[in-house]
């Protein structure tokens, strides 16, 4: 397993991580634009030439916010997550950020497992922030100072 920072020639197949994990990914041409920001990086996960993950970090001045981690759903439970939230938290050192933040499905408990493990703390809601089903989201931040 490779974990390396991600070009735009990536779009296509980061469409299609986010396509198997979520109901209503990103466009090709968000994701597209996220690659080419200056105040974003992303990740992916390789097993040999094929894109098996992906997480985002995007950052205002101090700032970070961890924006989306998906893993295909054939290679999940296999540490990938892991790997890709310690290069975002490596990262975000890297940049001297205060905190990262992040929205996630107040239902979705693998993934708040997850950011409890790398030191997210639950601090608030955003009611009904999810469509399809509607769901609140659960606001989680990591302090890195």
């Amino acid at each position: 397993m490779t974990i390396t920072k991600l070009t735009t020639e990536y779009a296509k197949d980061v469409f299609s991580v986010l396509s198997s994990s979520f109901t209503n990914p990103w466009s090709q041409d968000t994701i597209k634009s996220l690659l080419e920001s200056n105040s974003a990086e992303c990740f992916g996960a390789f097993e040999e030439d094929k894109l098996v993950g992906y997480a985002a970090l995007e950052w205002v001045l101090d700032e970070g916010s961890l924006t989306d981690i998906a893993v295909l759903p054939s290679e999940r439970k296999k540490g990938i997550a892991n790997l890709l939230m310690q290069a975002l938290i490596t990262e975000a050192l890297e940049r001297d950020l205060q905190f990262i933040t992040l929205e996630v499905r107040e239902g979705n408990t693998p993934a708040i497992n997850l950011y409890k493990k790398f030191g997210f703390e639950p601090m608030g809601k955003r009611p009904k922030y999810y469509k399809d089903p509607v769901e609140d989201a659960l606001l989680m931040t990591k302090n890195l100072k």
